[in-house]
């Protein structure tokens, strides 16, 4: 009956809808164009006439995000339709905050755990902590509910309460608690410490709302606590966000009224140029940016800009290559189409985008920007730069992979579901963040623990050795055949053997598991700093200052 009674609503709520997403295409569009008004109808017809005369009942909202993903699939995978169910969500992307009680949770069994309670938030005040299992809320039992029915029902309104039982990892024992819901906000620079005398380091994870108040805050603390002679700022994994807080974070560093970026579109309204607005806090300090290919958007304008301003040297990979703007229209009814408006375009004049989403390969793929297509530029000291791929460091590293082996086991649970046992006896310990290790016998227990764990890993060796084998068996040769199956038995990548192979990366994923229970995520990144090749190679850098000058002076940036 409750579906019944929603759905004329529905209908009449998707049809006005989709009207108002096609008239904002038509105010972009040109006035008079016989076309696309003609298209405009046709889609509401026929929306009309399946609503009313298909075969089945149909939903009226599943038809328009049909036909919303239609309008978008061969433009660029950041213009999108958001409707209502979705906007909780885009703002948690945009402003990094929620309403609720501070928590990440996982399935465990019948049940859902807590998996990473953040640092002074309503759960972590409550003395959760991770592990402690979800019995029921609001007086009904929790068994068998997924991890999405649990964040919907802990998620709310600020100011209001949620009534929860939980079972203590440490002790079993049930506790009853009311916790007070707030605005939850998740941390942009989730740590910044010194990494030697007078080099700081500040790990900067997004661009959200508030993201530069945050930066700055992280580096005054870090000025109280010693006399800062360089400084690093960490841009891997990145993903970019707000294009004014990357604006006013370049703002620290270079003079009031530097040009950072401008940004071009075809409507005149999304040509703008972005300079800092505010007297520089640290104009001289040297820099050092750490990149990677997840590096992107606001990452980009920050690395890029410094880049060619000749303000830092950067360390690590090619970025990804995202030279793309995106403005949020309101559709009506809650809803917004998320838009690609314009590209920017750092102070050298170049735009780093790397994918041509503007020409399409008949099979309807796109490629990356051309070689032959790849233009010179220059920094404000004349170093060359290129655009069209994202932006080269100053200084190429290698990257750092762990196992895929490692990797399977932390996402089947297997690493998280042993430091919980592990935690049953090492509950009091008191550890050293940068040294901490399990011991040779904690590791032969995880050994022990995955006995008869199946573990749906198979090598890269083996799945190339498969695809050989079945060519050779296409092409009928029977005796190479036979050689690669002689192969295949001699190849040991059991879970035995892997849990030996890769020991190294499994005892580092436990160990980072087992300090993140100790001291949240900000002891994670401090334990991890010790053995990170690129903070080291930075750190050497801002160590020697003639190094540090040849570089931003001279050096001369890869061409793709």
């Amino acid at each position: 009956m409750k579906m019944n009674k929603k759905r004329p609503i529905l209908r009449r709520a998707a049809i006005p809808a989709v009207l108002a997403l096609l008239c904002t295409l038509f105010w972009f569009g040109k006035p008079n164009d016989f076309g696309l008004g003609r298209n405009m109808e046709l889609l509401v017809n026929m929306m009309r006439e399946l609503s009313l005369f298909y075969v089945d009942e149909v939903d009226p909202d599943q038809l328009m995000q049909d036909a919303a993903e239609g309008m978008t699939r061969n433009l660029d995978p950041y213009t999108e339709f958001l409707p209502e169910e979705q906007m909780s969500n885009f703002d948690l992307l945009t402003t990094g905050k929620y309403g609720g009680i501070g928590s990440m949770i996982r399935k465990k069994g019948d049940y859902v755990i807590f998996a990473q309670p953040y640092e002074g938030s309503p759960a972590d005040r409550a003395g959760i902590r991770i592990g402690d299992k979800i019995l029921s809320i609001e007086g009904e039992d929790t068994k068998g509910w997924d991890p999405a029915q649990i964040s919907s029902a802990l998620k709310g309104t600020p100011n209001t309460t949620v009534r929860i039982v939980i079972e203590r990892l440490i002790g079993g024992e049930h506790d009853t608690l009311t916790l007070t819901r707030e605005r939850v906000a998740i941390p942009s620079v989730p740590y910044a410490g010194f990494v030697a005398k007078g080099i700081g380091y500040i790990q900067h994870s997004d661009f959200t709302e508030g993201s530069y108040e945050e930066m700055r805050t992280a580096i005054e603390k870090l000025r109280t606590q010693d006399t800062l002679r360089g400084l690093i700022l960490d841009y891997r994994g990145n993903g970019g966000g707000i294009l004014q807080e990357a604006v006013k974070i370049v703002s620290m560093f270079v003079p009031k009224g530097t040009e950072v970026v401008r940004t071009k579109g075809r409507a005149a309204t999304q040509e703008n140029v972005f300079r800092t607005a505010n007297d520089p806090i640290l104009p001289d300090l040297p820099l050092a940016v750490l990149i990677n290919g997840n590096s992107a958007s606001a990452a980009e304008i920050v690395a890029g800009s410094l880049q060619d301003l000749d303000r830092a040297v950067l360390i690590g990979q090619k970025s990804f290559g995202k030279g793309l703007v995106q403005t949020t229209r309101p559709l009506g009814y809650n809803t917004l189409l998320k838009l690609t408006t314009a590209k920017y375009y750092i102070p050298s004049g170049r735009c780093i985008q790397a994918i041509d989403y503007s020409s399409r390969k008949q099979d309807g793929t796109v490629g990356k920007v051309a070689d032959s297509l790849v233009r010179e530029f220059t920094t404000r000291g004349g170093r060359k730069v290129y655009d069209g791929g994202g932006i080269s460091p100053d200084i190429a590293t290698e990257p750092q992979y762990i196992s895929r082996f490692a990797v399977t086991l932390l996402a089947m649970g297997f690493i998280e579901d042993f430091v919980d046992e592990y935690m049953q006896e090492h509950h009091t310990d008191t550890i050293d963040n940068r040294t901490f290790s399990i011991t040779d016998a904690d590791y032969d227990a995880f050994v022990k623990f995955m006995e008869g764990k199946e573990v749906p890993y198979e090598s890269e060796t083996r799945r190339v050795l498969k695809v050989l084998k079945e060519a050779a068996e296409n092409d009928l040769y029977s005796d190479l055949a036979q050689e690669i199956t002689a192969i295949e038995g001699d190849l040991k990548d059991d879970t035995q053997t892997n849990l030996h192979t890769y020991r190294k990366e499994i005892a580092e994923t436990i160990n980072n598991d087992i300090v993140l229970r100790h001291s949240y995520q900000a002891g994670v990144i401090e334990h991890n700093l010790g053995d990170d090749t690129e903070v080291l190679r930075a750190t050497e850098v801002l160590e020697n200052p003639t190094e540090y000058q040849e570089i931003t002076t001279m050096q001369t940036s890869e061409k793709k």
